[in-house]
């Protein structure tokens, strides 16, 4: 059975995706009102992302590492913790501060969304980068899970 907090982590970080979706739609054509409504989604990005991760965190501390690594590993698809779990540990380490990064410009630069074509490109560009990590991270849950159910149904 898939452990709660799992889906918790997963859930917390798709909304944090789907946050900083939400920033850029915003900023694509940016004006007071919607500036307003980015800083609120980049708020519950920065949020739920940063929750993710100590989710996340907490987990791999007291379950995976534990229980559901060495299964992985011993497993038919070892690969799905040697190349994705490894890359997810690390990248991952990225996208809350990267999204603190985005919440500050937004913060800072204000009206110049505005006025300034090269700030809104630039917090397009970071928010893009932001949600693409962030698919990025839950394909490659994915296919841990997927490596995790694999191992199992080979009897291990």
């Amino acid at each position: 059975m898939v452990h709660p907090l799992i889906g918790a982590h997963a859930a917390l970080g798709e909304l944090a995706v789907f946050a900083f979706l939400w920033v850029f739609v915003e900023l694509l054509n940016p004006t007071e009102q919607r500036i307003k409504r980015a800083k609120l989604a980049a708020s519950l990005g920065v949020l739920f992302f940063f929750l993710s991760w100590f989710l996340g965190g907490y987990y791999y501390v007291e379950f995976y590492g534990s229980d559901v690594k060495p299964i992985i590993k011993e497993g038919p698809n070892p690969w799905a913790h040697g190349i994705f779990m490894e890359t997810k540990e690390h990248v991952f380490l990225f996208l809350p501060f990267l999204s603190l990064a985005a919440l500050g410009f937004i913060y800072k630069s204000g009206d110049n969304l505005i006025k300034k074509r090269n700030e809104k490109i630039a917090v397009l560009l970071l928010c893009s980068l932001i949600v693409l990590m962030g698919l990025s991270m839950a394909a490659m849950g994915y296919i841990i899970s997927t490596g995790f159910r694999i191992a199992l149904e080979a009897g291990l």
